[in-house]
């Protein structure tokens, strides 16, 4: 779900924290992606004549095909990308998760009555309600990126955490994820539509934590406190307070605790949630559990073209001669970014003078 509303919170209030960019300008770089939201968009967007796609077992291939040819088109660019898998959910997360299942049943329940009455539209709408990523999809994921030769990371708790963690500790430069709660987590740099097709034509939006910290004028903390009121994945929200009033709040009470110190005083049009666990949804954000980033060691290596072949030809019915050529792309996108970007060679170190005005 990520946090509501914060996407145009920063577009109003921080626009120099987000910039757009194109893909071939992130040449060199490493970066952490959120495996399950990929998974996610492949087996929403791959499809054939409105189903996802599948093998002659009848099992769902569209996260395979999705994988491998986004990522061959990350690895023609430059970039070395890393997937960072889901561990267990935080438990705080129950009521999240819980809502998501109501939701697939509605979803079902209108699935079921399109199909009677044979209204095809929303048959497609209601199917795409349903997707889930499984423990089945991660496991043919992780097998898939072991022989293109991509590593991958298993998270102990939230992959957006973890993504965060290797960013802050300069294993990767930035994260690539969808849910904007990665800038709550406090990863340096954020990068949405990364995985998009190029069909979609979308750019990649880009944005900067430190930025967003200094032009809101908030403490990280504070930052914290705002994405909680504006809606998380961890605890209910205060109802009738949107993004607007969310920020005013903040910055005139400066806490969650300043808030509800005035609200419960002088307002009483908001409506508190009642055992409010904003106090350990703050905690989960502000030290998550994640497995440090010294600990965590990175290697890109050859694509093993036999193995991809067995795994995606012989066992999930993709064309040979298509994975066969991936795999060239692959090998030969690894030997040309041995050239580095020039910016990894030298430190910029800013300098205390004082600046000289021209005459």
């Amino acid at each position: 779900m990520g946090i509501h509303g914060l996407t145009k919170l920063l577009a109003d209030n921080a626009p120099s924290a987000m910039k757009e960019n194109e893909m071939k300008n992130y040449f060199g770089r490493k970066i952490a992606i959120d495996a399950s939201m990929s998974i996610y968009q492949f087996l929403i967007a791959v499809r054939a004549e409105g189903s996802q796609l599948t093998n002659e077992a009848g099992e769902t291939t569209s996260h395979l095909m999705g994988l491998f040819y986004r990522t061959i088109r990350m690895l023609d660019n430059g970039i070395k990308p890393v997937y960072v898998f889901d561990g267990k959910p935080p438990s705080l997360k129950s009521g999240e998760l819980a809502k998501r299942t109501e939701r697939r049943e509605e979803a079902q329940k209108q699935l079921d009555a399109a199909t009677e009455a044979g209204d095809q539209e929303n048959v497609d709408k209601f199917t795409r309600r349903l997707v889930k990523v499984t423990p089945q999809h991660n496991k043919e994921c992780k097998e898939l990126l072991k022989y293109m030769g991509v590593p991958y990371v298993d998270a102990p708790c939230e992959a957006e955490a973890q993504c965060a963690e290797l960013v802050k500790g300069d294993k990767v430069y930035a994260m690539g994820s969808e849910d904007m709660d990665s800038l709550t987590f406090g990863t340096n740099i954020l990068l949405r539509h990364l995985t998009f097709s190029e069909a979609r034509k979308m750019p990649i939006q880009e944005f900067h934590y430190d930025k967003v910290i200094n032009e809101l004028e908030f403490t990280k903390e504070q930052f914290v406190d705002l994405c909680i009121l504006l809606g998380c994945d961890y605890c209910e929200s205060i109802k009738g307070v949107g993004p607007v009033t969310a920020m005013k709040l903040i910055r005139e009470h400066k806490s969650i605790e300043g808030v509800l110190k005035h609200l419960e005083t002088g307002n009483k049009k908001y409506q508190i949630p009642e055992n409010w666990l904003f106090k350990e949804a703050r905690q989960l954000f502000i030290e998550p559990e994640v497995k440090s980033a010294k600990e965590v060691e990175l290697k890109w290596t050859k694509p093993d073209e036999d193995k991809l072949v067995e795994f995606m030809c012989k066992q999930n019915g993709f064309s040979e001669e298509r994975i066969r050529n991936g795999a060239k792309k692959i090998l030969k996108a690894k030997q040309s970014s041995t050239q580095g970007r020039m910016d990894s060679f030298f430190k910029v170190i800013p300098s205390n003078k004082p600046a000289v005005k021209r005459k």
